[in-house]
């Protein structure tokens, strides 16, 4: 164990070894809860004090040339704990929660030989649920229906697919963004295809999946204290060169259709690059839209039986948290 400020113990000769207070089943310490509720700092706190390694189930954190709009781990941050799953993929390419699933185990396992359990943290439940529980992609693909619900989204709006599928999927709408196009039309494709839904078949296929034995915990903020770390957050990534990195993307032919700029803050921006709206509206927009899925997010992760909320008011709180959370699962 390092003794880092989070950590059980700050003296030279640590009093509670804690590789050995943690149950040795342990294979992952899942930080979960809402976008800016400082899950990156507690879960790089929690690795250094178990002296293990962090794996990244934010989707939008995969990406290259993303890390100032998706708050991406620094490369000092990265320096001081190992991160897996950061930047490691083009704009470009598709990469499936089932992907996810597959390597981020084999992490988790090498983790896990050498007497560790692996720090996991995300704002999607899709992607923490495919880690630990198993994820089923359903039937295949159905070419012909797809081609209609997008041709449905092109007329109708995604919006109007997004309520259909809130009326056969509750449970999974609220996992995925509403803007979600992909996802959404493959749950509608996977329930006219197999008149079950997306949900029935992943509780259905975890049921016969060996899950990961995990801790699920939560930094709980008060609501108007999040919102304002939301609204510092923006202000601090446009200061920090927000507007720069949705450029080089334009440049580099990432229209704003293209799927990875629906990320928050990306779509905003670009439209303000393209001359649609100033940058004063952007920023307006891209907060707004940050506490909305913040809301959403809170509202998931509340039903998720598994997640321990612990209070914090600050970032002090929220370093501190690691002992506090080494010393209640122990």
């Amino acid at each position: 164990m390092n003794d880092e400020p989070g950590c059980l113990s700050t003296s030279s000769t640590p009093s509670i070894p804690v590789q050995t207070a943690l149950r040795s089943s342990l294979q992952a310490i899942v930080i979960a809860g809402p976008t800016a509720s400082g899950k990156t700092a507690l879960a790089i706190e929690l690795a250094q004090c178990l002296g293990s390694e962090i794996i990244s189930a934010d989707s939008m954190q995969f990406y290259r040339g993303m890390a100032i709009g998706t708050a991406a781990p620094t490369a000092e941050e990265q320096a001081r704990v190992r991160h897996h799953f950061v930047g490691f993929l083009d704009p470009s390419e598709d990469f499936s929660a089932g992907a996810f699933e597959i390597l981020a185990r084999d992490v988790v396992r090498s983790l896990n030989d050498r007497g560790l359990p692996a720090v996991v943290v995300g704002g999607s439940g899709l992607y923490l649920r495919a880690l630990c529980d198993g994820l089923f992609d359903g039937p295949p693909k159905n070419e012909s229906i797809r081609s209609r619900l997008h041709a449905e989204a092109r007329t109708h709006g995604v919006a109007a697919l997004y309520e259909r599928l809130q009326s056969v999927d509750a449970g999974y709408a609220a996992i995925i963004g509403a803007n979600d196009l992909r996802r959404i039309v493959r749950a509608l494709e996977v329930f006219e295809v197999s008149g079950r839904s997306l949900s029935e078949l992943h509780r259905e296929h975890r049921e016969h999946r060996e899950p990961i034995d995990a801790v699920w915990v939560a930094p709980d903020l008060p609501r108007d204290a999040l919102y304002a770390r939301i609204d510092a957050r923006v202000d601090a990534m446009i200061a920090g060169g927000f507007v720069e990195e949705v450029r080089a993307l334009l440049d580099r032919g990432y229209h704003p259709h293209i799927e990875r700029l629906r990320c928050l803050g990306y779509r905003e921006l670009a439209s303000h690059l393209l001359g649609d709206i100033s940058l004063e509206e952007a920023v307006a927009i891209i907060k707004r839209n940050t506490r909305h899925y913040a809301k959403r997010q809170i509202s998931w992760f509340r039903h998720e039986s598994r997640i321990r909320w612990f209070p914090v008011m600050d970032d002090v709180d929220i370093v501190n948290l690691a002992g506090v959370i080494l010393n209640a699962i122990g």
